[in-house]
C-alpha cells in the first residue's frame, strides 16, 4: 500500500479506549515497570524509600500532590537523591489534567535521558498517574493513544477516569494533526 492509499489515522472514541483498557486484565502489583526505566505505582510504594532505593528510582512524579492528597513532596525525599515533581490533581472526570501533560512529559523525558528511573504515582496507580504516563508516551515517544495504552496495559492494569481519557483523545488528535502538518512541510520542503 502506498502512502497515498494509507488511511488517515483517526483518534478512537473514548468508549473504544475504555474497551481496550478493560480487555485482557491480569493481576498487577503495587508498582510495575511499564516502559524502560518508567514505573507506575501507588502511594504506599512512593512512601517506601528503601523500596525506591532497591528499584533504583531517581525521580518521582506525584500525580496526587498536595496536603489534601498524598503530601510527600521534596521535603519527604530530602534524605535521598530523588528529584521530585508534583502535580496537584484530584481524580475527578471534570478536572483538566491537560495543562500538566507537557511539563510532566518534559520532567520524565529529562530523567530518562540522564539514565534515571522514574516512578509516577497517585493513590492507587490507576488513573492520574496512568494518564500522565500515557501523555508522556504520546508526546515524547510519539505513540498514538492506542499504542500507549497497549504498551502500558501489557505490564499494568490502568483505568484513567473518563474525563482523563477524553483529554488524552484530544491530545492524540492534536499530536496527529501536528505530525501531519510537519510531514506536509517536510514533504514540500
Amino acid at each position: 500500500m502506498s502512502p497515498e492509499e494509507e488511511p488517515e489515522y483517526q483518534t478512537p472514541p473514548t468508549c473504544d479506549l475504555l474497551g481496550l483498557l478493560l480487555k485482557n486484565r491480569r493481576p498487577t502489583g503495587a508498582v510495575n515497570e511499564v516502559w524502560p526505566n518508567l514505573y507506575i505505582g501507588d502511594a504506599a510504594t512512593a512512601q517506601r524509600k528503601p523500596l525506591l532505593a532497591d528499584l533504583g528510582i531517581t525521580h518521582v512524579v506525584n500525580a496526587a500532590d498536595g496536603p489534601q492528597h498524598i503530601d510527600t513532596g521534596p521535603r519527604f525525599y530530602k534524605d535521598t537523591n530523588i528529584q521530585y515533581h508534583g502535580v496537584e490533581a484530584p481524580d475527578r472526570k471534570d478536572f483538566d489534567l491537560r495543562p500538566f501533560f507537557a511539563e510532566t512529559a518534559d520532567f520524565i523525558d529529562g530523567a530518562l535521558s540522564q539514565e534515571g528511573k522514574v516512578l509516577v504515582h497517585c493513590a492507587r496507580g490507576i488513573s492520574r498517574s496512568a494518564a500522565l504516563v500515557l501523555a508522556f508516551l504520546m508526546i515524547k515517544e510519539r505513540l498514538t493513544v492506542v499504542e500507549a495504552v497497549e504498551a502500558v496495559c501489557g505490564r499494568r492494569n490502568i483505568l484513567p477516569n473518563v474525563g482523563f481519557l477524553d483529554q488524552l483523545c484530544h491530545l492524540d488528535s492534536s499530536l496527529a494533526l501536528q505530525r501531519k502538518r510537519h510531514g506536509e512541510i517536510e514533504h514540500w520542503g
